[in-house]
């Protein structure tokens, strides 16, 4: 793509230019965003969180979660051309295979401390995960991903999938004995995610198909309820409005609706009908969660998402988490391409001004993951920069050719930061 245009959902160029230096901006921001996140991946390929500074946090174990977004960044990364990537994305696919898969029963466990200590708790929402990496990987041309793609696919298939539901539960004991109550939607978010990189990766029809039932059934409990999310529910799959409500700050389950979900389903379901070919069908739905989580999210005093509001759009945690801020720019990014509506490249603009005004570390590298209601660096919810996902996808969306996952994307844009 030419750095002073966007593409729109068919690929032809926009008619609303963008700035050059912006374009050059995004492209170098994303490579300075992988070398941020360099000094995650261990020698083993496991990623270890890191603090402020960009220093690994040894008081942390090292996640399933956050090792498989880092491979499926890098391999990204790599698809674009830069040099390096291929390396990292490489090794934390290994770190996968080797380091996070439990050998006993199969799967991947949540996290694995030092020596012996893990924790084995069997997770849809770092499975989804492990999908996505192994799924940007193949893409990639990564060594193990293609393997690990057919056994991250199987598990995912057989042990979360509840086909009279369309959905995914969310967890299973160690050795798959006993299953959790609790059912979430975030995890079924990230596995929309990662089973459209799926079908791009394997042409397997049954992937698009799941993403595409998800994404209604959520669409239909949202405009059942306001255009406001329900996240949790029962094992029957019945809302549970009031869960965590003495939990507001969680970092996976928070109470009430959360306004960065709302963006990031939009995006989703827009991209849904980029793998499917189905142009517009879901584009109503999408600008409908889209207004909602920004008449409620967004602080249009001092700028900035709060996390969530209660069922009332009132919010309940008004910090600004870096996550909800990349979510809104890269939906309002693919809804200008969809719609050719101005007010989406208005809202874009005036987000990417505060994100990197608030934001951006200059000094140490990455985002700054949680600010407070003044946009100071806060850290209740969100200690150190644990990892680069998000935001690495948000300043890299707008150079590329809309599709149903990143891997395609950037597979199609070409090396275009080598």
């Amino acid at each position: 793509m030419n750095a002073d245009t966007t593409r729109t959902a068919a690929g032809s160029t926009s008619t609303q230019p963008a700035s050059s230096a912006d374009a050059a901006w995004r492209r170098e921001h994303f490579v300075s965003l992988l070398r941020f996140a360099e000094a995650s991946i261990r020698t083993d390929g496991a990623a270890q969180w890191l603090d402020d500074e960009g220093r690994p946090d040894t008081s942390h174990p090292v996640e399933t979660w956050i090792t498989a977004r880092m491979a499926h960044t890098f391999a990204v990364g790599h698809l674009l051309g830069v040099s390096g990537a291929g390396e990292y994305a490489e090794r934390a696919i290994t770190g996968l295979r080797e380091v996070l898969a439990d050998a006993e029963f199969g799967g991947w466990l949540a996290a694995r401390g030092e020596g012996d200590e893990l924790v084995g708790t069997k997770e849809a929402y770092a499975h989804a995960f492990v999908v996505l990496a192994s799924s940007t990987g193949k893409a990639a041309g990564i060594a193990g991903a293609a393997e690990l793609l057919t056994e991250a696919l199987d598990v995912l298939d057989t042990r979360f999938w509840e086909p009279e539901r369309n959905l995914h539960l969310d967890e299973r004991s160690r050795d798959w004995s006993s299953t959790s109550d609790y059912r979430g939607v975030n995890a079924n978010m990230h596995s929309v995610e990662a089973l459209l990189a799926a079908h791009a990766a394997t042409g397997d029809p049954k992937w698009l198909e799941r993403a595409s039932a998800i994404g209604d059934q959520v669409v239909a409990w949202a405009e059942a309820n306001e255009w406001r999310i329900p996240e949790h529910f029962d094992a029957s799959w019945e809302p549970q409005l009031e869960y965590n409500a003495d939990r507001p700050r969680d970092q996976f389950k928070p109470y009430g609706a959360t306004p960065g979900h709302g963006l990031e389903w939009a995006r989703l379901l827009l991209q849904i009908d980029a793998e499917a070919g189905t142009p517009g069908q879901r584009t109503a739905a999408a600008a409908a969660l889209f207004d909602s989580a920004v008449a409620d999210g967004w602080d249009t005093d001092g700028g900035g998402f709060v996390y969530t509001t209660d069922w009332s759009g009132t919010p309940v945690e008004p910090r600004r988490f870096h996550w909800v801020a990349a979510e809104g720019v890269a939906t309002a990014n693919v809804l200008a391409r969809a719609t050719g509506d101005l007010r989406y490249v208005e809202l874009e603009r005036e987000w990417w001004a505060w994100i990197r005004e608030n934001l951006v570390d200059t000094e140490h590298g990455s985002w700054h993951h949680e600010l407070d209601t003044e946009n100071r660096p806060s850290g209740v919810t969100w200690v150190g920069k644990p990892d680069v996902y998000h935001a690495a996808q948000a300043v890299i969306l707008p150079e590329l050719p809309l599709t149903g996952s990143f891997a395609a994307s950037a597979r199609h844009a070409g090396q275009i930061l080598a």
